[in-house]
């Protein structure tokens, strides 16, 4: 029996022709299908995704999955999240190396040069070099800054227009900020500069605190000017870390006036508190004083009564003539005390005239 179907069979050479074109059927419809496929993704959540169509803005895409057509017709790009904060050092505030190298350098040498033999030997700065980093206070002070600026995207479709100028952007909105805010303030309303204003100006501590705000409140200042002008970068400030420092070449000097300043207090503590125990010790002394005249006072006053107290008791009958006799009486009392002292008493009759009695020497 015959098995021939009537179509004529395929050589080995026809054969791997059609099994090629069926490998390129296949890898061309795999292609096309990851081609169709390849704007579905999954968008993280702290991300969200800006939908373009040929260049142009379509939407925004929060967290979740993306289906979107795919290249060229749409195109998307991954922003941050709007509760995702970013972060970014502002490195135009930072000291150039080289002049940190010659500001060590500084250190090592005497603060207060006496003399050409102790002058720095370190090599010679130009002024851009040297003063890199300074800003300038509003009492002419000089003082070194460190700045962190955290933000966030509120508009991602400004945010990716702006992504490759962004962070340049910021730079220079967040020095030229640093730089206004530290130009209004004095040097002690940004850093402890004369201790011995703490406790008698509240309001420099105060403006002390409010120096991160105040930074914060100019770069979105700025930040609002580029939104009216329609070239806004999308984000919005959370807040800005600053530290400020004295310059390298004036710790030395700073430190020197708060020594001296804490000397001439200690100084100034030991003087009172030797005036308060002189200004004690006199006064227990004039107390003692005092007292003591006082008790004088008391007993002496105490033994004239006691001693005029028989006068005293004879001036009311004497006044009142009661008793004639009582002077005869008193002074017979106390002549006998009186005259028994004596060696030899002489009587003289007052009323008899007649005898007169002199002196005369021993033989």
């Amino acid at each position: 029996m015959s098995t021939d179907t009537g179509s004529p069979t395929l050589g080995p050479g026809a054969q791997a022709v059609r099994l090629s074109f069926w490998f390129v059927v296949v890898v061309a419809i795999l292609a096309a299908c990851g081609w169709a496929g390849s704007n579905v993704r999954r968008i993280p959540p702290d991300s969200r995704a800006v939908v373009l169509r040929y260049g142009a803005f379509v939407r925004v895409q929060d967290a979740g999955l993306l289906i979107d057509w795919p290249r060229p017709f749409e195109s998307t790009v991954l922003v941050p999240g709007s509760a995702r904060v970013l972060e970014q050092r502002i490195t135009s505030l930072d000291r150039d190396p080289r002049a940190r190298r010659a500001d060590a350098n500084l250190q090592l040498e005497s603060p207060f040069a006496a003399g050409p033999a102790d002058a720095p030997t370190g090599p010679l700065l130009s002024d851009a070099l040297a003063g890199s980093s300074y800003v300038l206070t509003g009492d002419n002070g000089v003082l070194q800054m460190r700045a962190t600026l955290y933000y966030r995207v509120v508009d991602p479709y400004a945010y990716v227009l702006q992504k490759d100028r962004l962070n340049a952007a910021l730079e220079r909105i967040a020095s030229a900020s640093a730089v206004n805010v530290v130009a209004k303030r004095d040097l002690d309303a940004i850093l402890v500069a004369r201790p011995e204003l703490l406790s008698t100006n509240q309001q420099i501590a105060i403006k002390r605190e409010q120096l991160r705000g105040d930074i914060a409140q100019e770069i979105e200042r700025h930040l609002r000017e580029l939104d009216a002008q329609h070239a806004g970068l999308g984000v919005k400030v959370v807040r800005v870390d600053v530290e400020a420092s004295f310059p390298a070449a004036a710790v030395a000097a700073f430190n020197s006036v708060l020594t001296s300043l804490q000397v001439a207090e200690r100084s100034m503590a030991q003087a009172r508190t030797s005036a308060e125990k002189t200004r004690q010790d006199g006064q227990q002394e004039a107390d003692r004083i005092v007292q003591n005249a006082q008790a004088s006072a008391v007993e002496r006053v105490t033994s004239a009564q006691a001693k005029t107290l028989t006068i005293q008791q004879l001036e009311a009958p004497l006044r009142e003539n009661g008793d004639p006799g009582l002077l005869a009486r008193v002074y017979r009392d106390r002549v006998q005390a009186i005259l028994s002292k004596a060696a030899g008493v002489t009587t003289v009759d007052p009323h008899n005239t007649s005898n007169l009695i002199l002196p005369g020497g021993t033989r």
